[in-house]
C-alpha cells in the first residue's frame, strides 16, 4: 500500500481517536477502546471495524498509513507506542515487528481458525485475507498469445516503452523477494534494473496507478494484485474496461500469493480487547464482510470463500514461497534501494 489513502479519512480517524479518547462512558471509554494501526484498504478495514464495533461495544480509533511507515513508527515509538494492532497488506512488516519482539502471542483459538500456512510461525500474527500478483495489460495492445508466460520475461528489451510497475508499493517486495530466492540476489537486481528501464518513466507510486494507466492504453502492461482490477471494474463499470488479468504460468516467481494479517502490540495496555479484535478479522462474521464486500481479497480463514466472481483461491498455483522465506521485506527493500526504485 503507498499514496492511496483517503484524506478525509485518514484526518477523520485522527481527529477521532483524539476525540474519542477525550470522552467517557458507552463504548468511548478508554477501557473499551483500542489503536489500529492500519496499513491495509480504508474501505477494508472500515467495514470489519464497524461490524465489530457494533458486536462488542468496543471502539476502535484507527489510524492509517503505509504498513511500511506504521511498522517503523511502531519501532521508533517502542513501549510507548499507542497501537493495540497492526493490521497490514503483506505479512513483512509482521515479521519485522517479531523479530524486534514487539508482538504479543495471538491466541491460539485465533490461530486456529487460519490454516497455519497463512500465519506466523511462531504465533505472533494471523492471517486474515490474501490476494495474487498479476499481469494486468490493455487488450487493445495485446493479446493473450502475446503475453509473457514467467515474470521474468518482462526484462526483454522488447517490452520497453510498454511496461508499468509500481517499484516503491510494499506489494511489489513480495515478488523480488521471490525473485532473489530462486535466482539469488544478483540476479535479482539486474531483473530489477532491467524492469527500470524497461518501465521509464511509467514507475507509478501504487498499482492503483499502474490498472489506471493499463486500462487507458498508456502502457501495455503491469504487474498488480488482482484485486486492483476488480476494484477498478466495479468503479468505473465494465463498460469502461479496456484491460484483462492474467497470471504467470504455474509456481513462476511472479506468482506470489500475498497474505494480509494483524498482530497484537506486546506493549498494548488493552491485550483482552485487542486479541478480540484480531479474533474478529478471521472469525466467520469477519471473513464475510471481506468475501461479500468490495475489497476483492480472498478470505482464507474460518472455511469463508469469495462471493465475488474471481478464480477461484483453490485453483491459484502460485510460487509456494512461504511467508517465512519472504521474511521481513529486508533483502527486497535492499535490492530496490541498488536498482534505485526506491
Amino acid at each position: 500500500m503507498r499514496r492511496r489513502l483517503v484524506l478525509t479519512a485518514c484526518l477523520s480517524a485522527v481527529l477521532g481517536a483524539t476525540l474519542l479518547s477525550a470522552c467517557s462512558g458507552g463504548a468511548g471509554s478508554s477501557s473499551d477502546s483500542i489503536t489500529l494501526y492500519s496499513g491495509q484498504h480504508v474501505q477494508t478495514t472500515q467495514a470489519l471495524v464497524a461490524a465489530f464495533e457494533k458486536k462488542t461495544g468496543i471502539t476502535v480509533n484507527a489510524r492509517y498509513d503505509d504498513e511500511d511507515v506504521l511498522a517503523d513508527q511502531i519501532v521508533t515509538e517502542g513501549s510507548h507506542s499507542p497501537a493495540d494492532v497492526l493490521f497490514t497488506e503483506n505479512s513483512p512488516p509482521l515479521e519485522y515487528l517479531a523479530s524486534k519482539g514487539l508482538l504479543s502471542t495471538i491466541d491460539a483459538s485465533t490461530l486456529a481458525n487460519t490454516p497455519a500456512e497463512y500465519n506466523s510461525t511462531d504465533g505472533k500474527w494471523v492471517g486474515i485475507s490474501a490476494r495474487v500478483s498479476v499481469m494486468v495489460y490493455n487488450t487493445s495492445l495485446l493479446k493473450p498469445r502475446q503475453l509473457p508466460t514467467s515474470v521474468m520475461q518482462l526484462a526483454d528489451p522488447a517490452w520497453k516503452g510498454k511496461l508499468g510497475i509500481a517499484g516503491g508499493e510494499t506489494d511489489f517486495q513480495p515478488i523480488v523477494t521471490s525473485v532473489a530466492r530462486r535466482y539469488g540476489d544478483a540476479a535479482a537486481l539486474k531483473w530489477l534494473e532491467a524492469l527500470k528501464a524497461n518501465a521509464g518513466g511509467h514507475n507509478y507510486p501504487d498499482n492503483e496507478t499502474v490498472t489506471d494507466e493499463v486500462n487507458r492504453g498508456q502502457v501495455a502492461i503491469g504487474i498488480i494484485n488482482q484485486y486492483y482490477w476488480y476494484r477498478e471494474r466495479a468503479q468505473i463499470g465494465a463498460s469502461a474496461m479496456h484491460s484483462a488479468i492474467a497470471h504467470f504460468a504455474p509456481r513462476d516467481v511472479g506468482y506470489v500469493l500475498n497474505v494480509s494479517g494483524a498482530g497484537v502490540l506486546k506493549s498494548s495496555t488493552h491485550q483482552e480487547q485487542a486479541q478480540r479484535f484480531v479474533a474478529f478479522l478471521n472469525s466467520a462474521q469477519g471473513q464475510e464482510i471481506i468475501a461479500r464486500g468490495d475489497s476483492f481479497e480472498y478470505p482464507i480463514a474460518s472455511g469463508v470463500t469469495t462471493a465475488k466472481p474471481e478464480t477461484p483461491f483453490d485453483r491459484l498455483q502460485p510460487n509456494p514461497i512461504t511467508l517465512s522465506e519472504l521474511g521481513t521485506g529486508a533483502e527486497a527493500i535492499k535490492l530496490l534501494q541498488e536498482a534505485q526504485l526506491l
